[in-house]
């Protein structure tokens, strides 16, 4: 036994397994097992490059929740959190631990999900490959080694994407399976080679378990002054800027994906990063870029030639949800405890390829939740021919497929917590301006106009801009900025046709409210009057 395994092993957890296990590999060991066992290779620069096969994203449709008496009063049922009988799961945990025990090879890591210690939980994880282990390993937080041997698991993850479900005898939609057990407390995972599912259900673990605890469980990013204050979340989908925007040199990262926020500080729920790659520009992203060039890092389904081992971070023939996980600290200027004060600043951020909202707007409290329940975003609905419209996308929390609890428990934390801490709250758009994205010559926002925005945001001077009341949304909108175009501050303003807009902003609006009306019985009238009215 070395230092690295715990006193209390697998078999103290039911679990037989005659399979070589390591214990809390570190990084080096981690990757030359991978390279060894042809799980990946190694980039010219030093990454790891793995492929995950057909799943290259999560597989939402796949996930179920046991809905037994600890879950079926206090999860949100429904086409997010589906419900698997305790029945079917003790099938499927059966016949999870006989897979399990064909393996000879077993990688276990054991490691906490939340960077403040009084609310951290334990989790340890299962994995046959070796690529998961240091996927795991890099994404949640790692103990120091004194905590390795007395380390007790809250939770067990296994993650095993050789298992086959079977719909017929376990109840799931098709041979990949995620399964949660919060009774148990206990998630398989299989059928999928996509890492990202462990992390994933840690996020669920704990936004499942804290708002118990009045802690506002966020998927966000979030970063700090230098000097340790002035802390800024920044919620947002997939594609809005989350991640880039809160890589910024001139501030100190704290986390870019899921945090809590207590009554002493907002800490992340992670010790890495989990970026996107494609066509990820040094120019745009430097920080981020760097990290392609690290021993440390994991590339997923990023093409590789496989003589030069050069990475192109341009071809998505393999997957546009091309990843890397790394450590935080590839990143400069990263907190060194994954956690900082609690927030000035909240920042709800938006592509809206319909062209209709501001590059900035300040929010009420009742505003901020209105927004924070809709979850808003737009993408170009694919690349067809005839394509002439976005596509409106709500994810309700900007994280429903994380978030196990009705809405309005994580709405109502965060409306207490803005109102008790006087949070200064803010929708930026990072879309398109000047029409939608579907027309010809429409560009993006600038990253450079955002990022003006964002620091006149952060560093209190927006607060003293004359503002007027956007017609459609009822917000206030900034008339001017020093260093951004005016007219981009006025989205009608910005289009050639102003009668375009205005049928344009109403389909929006129509979109919101057609969205929201699942919430209405669960909020009180303040929310409810902070809806967008079209004009």
């Amino acid at each position: 036994m070395s230092d690295r395994t715990p006193a209390h092993g697998l078999a103290q957890m039911g679990i037989e397994s005659g399979a070589a296990l390591h214990w809390n590999l570190g990084t080096a060991p981690l990757v030359e097992q991978a390279v060894r066992r042809h799980e990946g290779v190694l980039a010219k620069d030093g990454p790891l490059v793995v492929k995950t096969g057909k799943h290259t994203g999560r597989s939402a449709q796949d996930k179920f929740i046991v809905r037994d008496a600890e879950t079926e009063e206090t999860v949100w049922w429904g086409k997010t959190n589906k419900g698997m009988t305790p029945e079917q799961f003790a099938v499927l945990k059966a016949d999870f631990l006989a897979h399990l025990a064909t393996k000879d090879t077993l990688f276990v890591q054991d490691l906490f999900g939340g960077s403040q210690p009084e609310h951290r939980v334990n989790v340890r994880v299962v994995n046959e490959y070796a690529w998961h282990s240091l996927f795991i390993r890099t994404l949640l937080v790692r103990p120091d080694a004194a905590d390795l041997p007395g380390f007790v698991p809250e939770f067990t993850i296994i993650d095993l994407p050789s298992f086959r479900a079977d719909p017929s005898k376990h109840g799931t939609r098709s041979e990949t399976v995620i399964a949660v057990n919060f009774t148990e407390k206990l998630i398989l995972i299989g059928g999928t080679e996509y890492a990202g599912e462990m992390k994933k259900s840690v996020f669920g673990i704990l936004n499942y378990r804290l708002p118990t605890s009045r802690v506002m469980p966020m998927h966000c990013s979030a970063n700090m002054a230098h000097d340790g204050s002035n802390t800024a979340v920044f919620f947002g989908l997939s594609g809005t800027g989350k991640t880039t925007l809160s890589a910024d040199a001139s501030r100190t990262l704290i986390g870019d994906d899921e945090h809590g926020w207590s009554d002493t500080a907002i800490f992340n729920f992670e010790g890495g990063c989990y970026a996107k790659m494609i066509r990820l520009s040094a120019e745009a992203e430097p920080e981020i870029y760097a990290v392609t060039k690290r021993f440390g890092t994991v590339l997923e389904n990023v093409v590789i030639d496989p003589d030069t081992r050069e990475i192109d971070l341009d071809d998505n023939s393999l997957a546009e949800n091309s990843r890397g996980s790394y450590p935080i600290d590839f990143i400069p200027n990263t907190s060194e405890k994954n956690l900082g004060p609690v927030p000035n600043n909240i920042i709800f951020l938006t592509a809206d390829a319909y062209g209709v909202l501001p590059p900035i707007a300040k929010l009420t409290p009742d505003q901020a939740m209105y927004h924070f329940l809709s979850g808003y975003t737009a993408r170009v609905a694919g690349t067809e021919i005839g394509v002439t419209e976005p596509e409106a996308t709500f994810s309700t929390c900007f994280g429903a497929p994380f978030m196990p609890r009705h809405p309005s428990v994580y709405g109502n934390l965060l409306k207490e917590r803005i109102a008790k801490g006087g949070v200064d709250c803010w929708l930026v758009n990072t879309g398109w301006s000047g029409g939608m994205a579907t027309m010809d010559g429409i560009k993006r926002m600038p990253i450079k106009a955002t990022r003006a925005l964002l620091n006149a945001a952060l560093d209190g001077s927006l607060n003293d801009a004359e503002f007027r009341t956007d017609p459609n949304f009822g917000f206030k909108v900034p008339v001017a900025v020093p260093g951004v175009d005016a007219k981009l501050l006025d989205p009608r303003g910005a289009w050639a046709d102003g009668a375009a807009y205005d049928e344009t902003a109403r389909k929006l609006v129509g979109l919101f409210i057609e969205n929201f009306a699942q919430f209405e019985e669960h909020v009180d009238t303040g929310v409810r009057e902070a809806a967008p009215k079209a004009a």
